[in-house]
């Protein structure tokens, strides 16, 4: 399969948190991933827009930035504005992000100068009957 990039700007509104999580099961269940793989990568989806929205106003928007491969799904979020420090993490961001950790196989959140990225991945899933599968 070819890699393939798709990206999704929505209002940070709490009514596109359905496209954002619709999208990215799709591109789940696209990869073959199992039903709960699946719900992992929506879970994730909604938690990351949960967290770009405690970020941001109603006013801006949030990019998701999606790619799709072999190697499985990964996900950027971002850039955000009004993001707090590594340091100082609202109790909604935290939660997020305690969720995010939780169901990603990588996250990473970088921070930087009062924006922040989030970038997290689900590899793809296994191949019936592959070694250690």
């Amino acid at each position: 399969m070819q890699q393939d990039s798709i990206r999704l700007t929505v209002p940070t509104r709490g009514e596109y948190a359905r496209t954002v999580r619709m999208t990215a099961a799709q591109l789940a269940s696209r990869l073959g991933m199992s039903y709960d793989e699946v719900d992992d990568v929506r879970i994730a989806a909604e938690e990351a827009f949960v967290y770009a929205c405690g970020c941001a106003s109603e006013a801006d928007e949030v990019t998701f930035a999606f790619t799709v491969g072999d190697a499985g799904l990964d996900v950027a979020v971002g850039p955000l504005p009004g993001c707090c420090s590594a340091t100082e993490v609202s109790h909604s961001d935290g939660y997020a992000e305690f969720i995010l950790r939780a169901v990603c196989d990588e996250l990473t959140i970088a921070h930087e100068t009062g924006r922040c990225m989030l970038h997290f991945r689900f590899a793809a899933a296994a191949e019936v009957g592959a070694p250690g599968a």
